[in-house]
């Protein structure tokens, strides 16, 4: 006989909004979507009531920095704090890594190392750097789901930036193939020095006309090439307009934004602190407003963590001073109640929650089977108590380094159940994620 679960929920999070239904999983899939008091005839059943039900969130950007790179994070630690945090998938960054994932080769390592480890379900993007063309179509067959690239310097010398030129020839390379090309957006031309140790002084010394030269320069080059282009962690909320009118001519664009730019404002950046650094840097919190704007409207297709932990060794011989600090955010697992604090209170619902986080980043994955509670989807789902609240403490954290801008901040909403493939699970089980490819199929 089939495996058979029922999970009943008064609020369940479906594409078309969030209703009472009976959610029936057979054989690691979604196989029927009924009334709530529906008798399915399963094998176990689960009543939520009230807490409610959530696709497994999709992370399309997790940095995962093995092999190579062993005192920064782990798939180990990374996927179980996302277990923890209501993510049933992450798509791993391709530059962390030694080598780094630009060639097929690098990218069978990479599995290699996270083959056994992984709490969740991984799937990892390729690099896109100068001299690695001929490499991209291998990378896809080898199972990248697609493609990352910088227009300005990585910090790392592996991944160097593309130019103009270099990033016109990537986007043919793989407009055939459909695979994004995931672009950090930031013009090196407009990008100075911070003329101080704050946190002010950094925010300035890479202003929003950075973020905007940049897209204007991925736009131009999705359109000639008909590549689609998505661009990370946008921070400025100010190019939403040039990013809906590329979408509105027919660019295949789209873009994502992050809890840290959604929830922190620069001004409420204490000085010192610099886990707070990222790049681009979050912004004050008129373009915090903007942004949520740009969200609500559709311009912004999703939110991703972006989750990058710095090395609490490296966090200290800073000093505090950000023009020397590394910067990270790290967000895996508080990334859901962070984005659900601010946005409750803004009227969105938690079927809009569910879009951001996990309908559009599984779509730019190619991962059909992800993201949604339908049928013949993957049964990885979440229980969520959205009116629940608790203090963020580094302690409590599962990433490797637990330092977080959350530390201290009270949030609303916790997860309370996972289940993966139809299987509940906890970060404290034993590993059961699995290894995906474009498509959704198994490495």
């Amino acid at each position: 006989m089939s495996e058979t679960l029922v999970i009943r929920s008064t609020r369940v999070a479906l594409p078309d909004g969030v209703r009472e239904a009976a959610v029936l999983v057979r054989d690691k899939r979604i196989a029927d979507i009924a009334a709530y008091g529906a008798q399915l005839g399963a094998a176990a059943d689960v009543d939520l009531g009230e807490l409610a039900l959530l696709p497994g969130l999709v992370d399309t950007h997790v940095h995962v920095n093995e092999p190579g790179r062993t005192e920064w994070e782990g798939f180990a630690t990374a996927t179980r704090a996302a277990l923890a945090g209501g993510i049933t998938t992450i798509c791993d960054m391709p530059l962390n890594s030694v080598p780094a994932t630009t060639s097929a080769a690098a990218l069978r390592a990479k599995a290699a190392a996270a083959a056994g480890q992984c709490a969740v379900d991984v799937a990892f993007w390729g690099g896109a750097v100068p001299g690695n063309l001929g490499e991209l179509s291998a990378l896809l067959d080898a199972g990248a789901v697609g493609f990352k690239c910088f227009l300005i310097d990585s910090g790392l010398p592996e991944f160097a930036p593309l130019d103009r030129g270099e990033l016109r020839a990537a986007m043919k390379a793989v407009a055939a193939d459909g695979a994004p090309l995931i672009v950090h957006a930031e013009d090196p031309g407009e990008v100075t020095a911070p003329r101080g140790p704050g946190y002010d002084a950094f925010v300035a010394s890479r202003p929003t006309v950075a973020e905007r030269r940049a897209i204007e320069t991925v736009v131009s080059a999705a359109a000639a090439t008909g590549a689609r282009a998505h661009i990370a962690h946008l921070a400025a909320g100010d190019c939403a307009a040039l990013i809906g009118a590329a979408k509105a001519a027919g660019v295949l664009l789209s873009a994502e934004t992050c809890p840290h730019y959604l929830f922190f404002a620069a001004e409420e950046v204490p000085d010192g602190r610099t886990e707070f650094k990222c790049c681009p840097p979050i912004r004050y919190a008129a373009n915090r407003e903007a942004l949520w704007r740009a969200l609500a409207a559709g311009v912004i297709d999703c939110v991703v963590s972006d989750h990058s932990p710095c090395a609490p060794a490296l966090k200290d011989l800073a000093g505090g001073d950000f023009r020397t600090a590394f910067g990270g955010i790290a967000s895996l697992q508080v990334g859901l109640p962070a984005v659900w604090s601010v946005a409750g209170r803004r009227g969105h619902s938690l079927a809009d929650v569910a879009r951001w986080m996990s309908a559009f980043p599984a779509s730019l994955a190619g991962l059909p089977s992800k993201g949604r509670i339908a049928v013949g989807c993957d049964a990885d789902l979440v229980a969520f108590d959205p009116v629940a609240s608790f203090a963020v403490r580094g302690e409590d954290l599962l990433h490797r380094h637990p330092v977080t801008p959350y530390e201290g901040r009270t949030l609303t909403g916790r997860v309370s159940r996972v289940w993966l493939g139809g299987v509940e699970v906890d970060a404290a089980g034993p590993p059961r994620g699995r290894l995906l490819r474009r498509g959704g199929g198994e490495m």
